[in-house]
């Protein structure tokens, strides 16, 4: 009964939350934010951010070089683009799998540690593979300047099918869809989607529920005879898989690939998504890219010329005080208001935005049960008194 109760709530779950993600330009526009460039920064980060909570909110192994396999990720894809195709399909089946590859092999060096030791090593190796990329492997990554695509790339794959680029750059495609505005949109939108049931069969399953345990007492798991590093490592992989996804998705909607995906800056930052949204929650990494990404790209476009234009009903001297200070939070200052919003968070509701919603569903529960409780009680109160009437 219980397993069918959470079957059906999973799947309830799933739809809504495909309904939310495939009718973003519809409740989105209202906010600003309805328009495909940023909607695809949504979806991509949110598969970033999901991958991510399935290391750090299920394991509780927290990874300060997570935007190695973003990089990975993006280098992999252009390279598909320039040598074989510009059909997005190839990109991302090996944008995913080489990241695997450097997934496993990161993985097993830094899980021979745990704790700060292993976030320390996640650290390094993520700056030392940005510096490789900056400097090193120039001839695979093109250095800072970024691996683009050329018009004399031999594309091997569309050549043999008579694909030809008659001027300009070749653009990508799903199958001749190109992959610019609302398609490019509805592709990242459909793999979220998918990655989203993903976690949620990786959650419910038997292995999700050996991640939490190595989350709640790794040592009791040791000293019971199993071997909880190759479910770290496991879960390590599949997270570095969701990375080269994101990072593939990019190179998909914009074909360009450049060492900054790969710097710590990158890694801190879902490790903020995952944390804001709540670490563990199913929906909440989500919620805290969407969040976030909204902030970095509609807050740090607001105006002195805008902010005036909002606060124009206000007297001239009042007007300019104003605009005045709300400046210091948008512009330029917008990470002065999201370090406020993750200090809010932290402060009162350390689960993240996932945890208040909860408890205001609590809340919502508790009145209608009182309610409930108070109507019974009145109703059993007359009763005697109608029947001595």
């Amino acid at each position: 009964m219980n397993e069918a109760f959470s079957r059906n709530k999973d799947s309830i779950l799933i739809l809504a939350f495909a309904a939310a993600v495939l009718t973003m330009p519809v409740w989105l526009t209202p906010v600003g934010a309805g328009y495909p460039d940023l909607m695809q920064r949504f979806a991509i980060f949110g598969l970033f951010a999901i991958g991510y909570n399935i290391l750090f909110g299920l394991t509780g192994y927290l990874s300060f070089g997570h935007a190695v396999f973003l990089g990975v990720g993006s280098y992999t894809s252009v390279w598909v683009f320039k040598l074989l195709t510009m059909n997005v399909i190839p990109a991302v089946f090996f944008g995913v799998l080489v990241s695997g590859v450097f997934a496993f092999l990161i993985g097993f060096i830094c899980l021979r540690r745990s704790g700060i030791y292993f976030s320390i090593l996640t650290l390094a190796i993520a700056q030392m593979s940005y510096n490789l990329a900056y400097s090193v492997l120039t001839p695979i990554t093109n250095g800072e300047t970024g691996l683009q695509l050329i018009k004399s790339d031999p594309r091997i794959v569309d050549g043999l099918f008579g694909v030809v680029v008659s001027e300009g750059l070749p653009i990508t495609n799903l199958f001749g869809l190109k992959m610019s505005g609302y398609p490019g949109f509805y592709f990242c939108a459909v793999l979220l989607i998918v990655g989203f049931y993903i976690s949620i069969k990786i959650h419910r399953s038997p292995f999700g529920l050996m991640l939490k345990g190595i989350k709640s007492n790794q040592n009791r798991l040791n000293y019971t005879g199993i071997d909880t590093r190759r479910y770290t490592l496991a879960a390590f992989v599949i997270s570095g898989m969701y990375a080269g996804l994101a990072g593939s998705l990019m190179a998909a909607t914009d074909p360009l690939a450049g060492a900054e995906r790969m710097q710590w800056t990158a890694s801190g930052e879902v490790v903020l998504m995952t944390i804001l949204g709540g670490a563990g929650s199913l929906l909440g990494p989500v919620i805290g890219a969407g969040v976030i990404k909204y902030f970095e790209n509609i807050f740090s476009a607001i105006n002195e010329q805008y902010l005036h234009q909002i606060f124009a009903f206000l007297p001239d001297g009042l007007e300019g005080a104003v605009v005045a200070v709300s400046g210091l939070f948008v512009g330029k200052g917008w990470h002065l208001t999201l370090g406020i919003l993750f200090v809010l968070v932290i402060t009162f509701v350390p689960g993240g935005f996932m945890e208040g919603i909860n408890r205001f569903l609590a809340l919502l529960n508790q009145r209608r049960g009182s309610g409930g409780q108070s109507g019974k009680s009145a109703a059993t109160a007359e009763a005697p008194a109608s029947a001595a009437e």
